[in-house]
């Protein structure tokens, strides 16, 4: 069958109503296959023994090389391919919507998702979250909607926030996420899904509930040492009365209550803000919490642990709470000064792979064929990062000791998944092969400039040849699961 890109775009348009006919993935399969989610004909390895730059910006703006990346953006040039990653829409990312966009029941009204299990809106969350992770072109972009995921996080167990969450992520977390902070928090603010979770439903004038406002200054813009007091939190607890999730007509969209509304004059870290002041008074409290001094430093630290080093260096985030003062929080501007920073580019190989970065880059890594089903999504709650379920507001951990723990279970994912032993999972262990040109004696150390980005060193080479693997498939697992593919 010969598909021409008319055909794809019908095909995308079509692919939600189609999700139900039998052979609908097989059908995509074959057309994303066909217009280059698949593997080149040839693939460049790393020719250095230090990693290579253009391997280490895949790995730190993305979620890692696809097979043909790191041509693409040798050609491109990492300033060019920086400044395309920044302007996603003008990224065609058709291929991925046909994989990702086929969950009818996350594309509905808050409402309508109530009519769905939460079994199935658990699942297709986290299906269509690792299908975008590792089939979308834009992966600055995904990469930043997992960034603020983590720093607004709501947990899809408790309450109603399962039903609430798809809303969240498609009008608060994704529009936002290369966008304005003070935007993103002020849509957060008021999300129905933040509601429910952190009881900014139940907070009426009288008995203010402060767990939100507590939550907005110690995670969302302060920092826990940002210099806000308990007065502050009542405060803003105060201010921030009477939004609520209707139960009823237009079930789950958010409404303002002004009789659950304190009036009163409030007075929140050296500014006050006037009575009678109504629903605009969440627009104060964002403004004066957005623009506190703290406020730069802690995002300005947290986005360059997550892009830098867990211990992130002093001299970039002064420089970054430097952009986020003078652009007022421009997310595009800070992640560029950091992708194109000296720290950000002598970094390469510090950080450890959180569970959800392990199995995407490993998906990417070999080219996988994948709808991600049941058993895939299931390797990631044994590792202990199931999609929206970290129980506590503060989101997975950004460093390494939590996740040490799941070696095990990596190893097992590793050569499973090399091993084609992952159901509903392909890879093209052979034509990777093949395009590396890592078949031959010299196969082993091919397939470890792929995965690796650099030369293996004489200790590497000596370990490769003393396993004595059978197959490239067996070589491949071994590489995925060792610490060369971990630590990124």
């Amino acid at each position: 069958m010969i598909w021409t890109r008319r055909d794809i775009l019908a095909l995308a348009a079509a692919s939600g109503a189609a999700a139900a006919l039998s052979g609908c993935e097989k059908i995509i399969s074959e057309a994303t296959e066909r217009f280059g989610q698949s593997v080149p004909d040839s693939v460049a390895v790393a020719d250095s023994s230090s990693i290579d730059p253009a391997h280490h910006l895949l790995c730190r703006a993305g979620y890692g090389p696809w097979p043909g990346d790191l041509e693409h953006l040798r050609s491109t040039g990492e300033a060019d391919w920086i400044e395309q990653q920044l302007n996603p829409h003008s990224i065609d990312d058709t291929l991925c919507d046909l994989r990702a966009r086929r969950f009818e029941e996350l594309e509905q009204g808050a409402g309508e998702c109530y009519e769905y299990d939460k079994p199935v809106l658990r699942q297709e969350m986290a299906r269509q979250t690792l299908l975008r992770a590792v089939y979308s072109k834009r992966q600055l972009f995904e990469v930043m909607a997992a960034f603020w995921t983590d720093h607004l996080n709501i947990n899809i167990e408790k309450g109603d926030c399962v039903y609430l969450k798809p809303t969240d992520d498609r009008e608060v977390i994704r529009p936002h996420a290369l966008g304005n902070f003070k935007d993103l928090i002020r849509a957060s603010a008021t999300s129905a899904a933040m509601l429910i979770y952190l009881d900014g439903n139940q907070n009426s004038k009288g008995v203010p509930n402060e767990n939100y406002a507590r939550e907005l200054m110690e995670l969302h813009t302060l920092g826990v040492n940002g210099g806000y007091t308990q007065p502050d939190v009542y405060q803003a607890a105060r201010a921030l009365t009477g939004w609520r999730v209707r139960k009823k007509f237009r079930h789950g969209t958010v409404a303002f209550d002004e009789a659950h509304h304190d009036q009163g004059e409030k007075y929140l870290l050296g500014t006050t803000i006037p009575a009678d002041g109504g629903k605009k008074d969440v627009d104060a409290v964002v403004d004066i919490v957005c623009s506190h001094p703290s406020t730069a430093r802690h995002i300005a630290t947290k986005l360059v642990r997550r892009f830098v080093a867990e211990d992130p260096p002093l001299s970039l985030v002064e420089r970054l709470q430097d952009v986020f003062r003078t652009t007022q929080g421009d997310i595009k501007s800070m992640v560029r000064t950091i992708l194109t920073s000296d720290e950000f580019k002598t970094s390469a190989g510090k950080k450890f792979k959180p569970p959800f970065r392990f199995i995407a880059s490993a998906l990417r890594a070999v080219a996988t064929d994948t709808h991600a089903h049941a058993p895939l999504i299931e390797y990631l709650v044994r590792m202990g990062q199931g999609v929206f379920e970290y129980p506590t507001p503060d989101g997975y951990p950004d460093k390494t000791s939590p996740w040490l723990g799941s070696l095990l279970w990596r190893w097992n994912v590793a050569f499973a998944l090399a091993g084609g032993k992952v159901p509903s999972v392909h890879v093209p262990v052979k034509k990777l092969v093949q395009s590396l040109n890592a078949q031959g004696p010299d196969g082993d150390e091919t397939l470890f400039r792929y995965v690796a980005g650099r030369l293996p060193r004489d200790d590497e080479r000596g370990a490769m040849q003393s396993a004595r693997l059978s197959d490239s498939a067996e070589q491949l697992g071994l590489l995925l699961a060792s610490p060369q593919f971990q630590w990124y």
